[in-house]
């Protein structure tokens, strides 16, 4: 089973349908919505603000979800996909975002909805990235505009895999 933890009065809060694998740690104030997966490895602490997470959200192998102390919650909205061994610190991220294996994206930078950071990328503080497009870079920069293939075929496509994959665990 998960390591689910209270810290400062606060125990996670999980939807109906989540999968957590047994060596996820999700510590304090989490808030979690429905049909949410939690892969091998991953951290989701919430000890020093409050993550908010939406409704089919997977946080792949390795992925860390963290914030920073009285200054930058972390907010995730629904059918969001954080690759393998991601960095999620602080950020604001909208519905229907991939986060790329290995990205990481800093505190205070919001991703509108349909938005695809590539492997690696790195999101500065502050950074806004604007619905619809790939993101891609050290700093993330704009790359090019995502058709409704890259939408459905790869945000919306790996959305709905993890929810299938995390039946086969359960």
């Amino acid at each position: 089973m998960a390591l689910i933890k209270t810290v400062r009065g606060f125990t996670p809060e999980f939807g109906e349908n989540c999968f957590l694998a047994e060596n996820a740690t999700i510590i304090g104030n989490v808030k979690m919505g429905r049909d949410c997966s939690v892969w091998y490895q991953s951290v989701v602490r919430g000890d020093v603000n409050s993550i908010v997470i939406g409704n089919k959200v997977n946080i792949q192998d390795g992925a860390v979800i963290h914030c920073t102390f009285e200054k930058a919650a972390t907010v995730i909205g629904d059918e969001v996909s954080i690759g393998h061994k991601a960095i999620i610190h602080g950020c604001t991220l909208h519905d229907k975002v991939l986060v790329g294996m290995g990205a990481i994206v800093m505190d205070h930078a919001v991703v509108e909805s349909n938005v695809l950071i590539a492997a690696g990328a790195v999101v500065l503080e502050n950074a806004r990235l604007e619905t619809g497009y790939l993101y891609a870079g050290v700093p993330a920069k704009k790359i090019k505009p995502l058709g409704k293939d890259l939408i459905d075929g790869q945000i919306q496509r790996v959305a709905d895999n993890y929810l299938k994959y995390a039946s086969w665990f359960k």
